[in-house]
């Protein structure tokens, strides 16, 4: 991955991080099929998770490790949708 498609991959990612705090509400209905009870509070964790990885990501340094992230919270997403627990 180039540093540019790195940067801007990883920005977006963060962006939409941060849209789960600005409107939480878009979110819940896909946050549901993870996470069934406490919706909002894991509406937040999800937008800090997605945060966390894109910066990681956009950040030269921090790259592997944040693609790394991404794929093990990926997998931890889709386990919780498919088990729905």
């Amino acid at each position: 991955m180039s540093a540019r498609t790195g940067k801007v991959l990883g920005l977006g990612i963060a962006a939409t991080g941060l849209a789960h705090f600005a409107a939480p509400a878009a979110f819940e209905p896909v946050t549901k099929m993870a996470f069934a009870d406490d919706v909002r509070n894991w509406t937040y964790r999800n937008g800090a998770t997605e945060l966390a990885i894109g910066l990681a990501i956009a950040a030269g340094p921090t790259r592997k490790a944040g693609v790394a992230g991404l794929a093990v919270y990926a997998g931890w997403l889709a386990k919780r949708v498919l088990t729905r627990r």
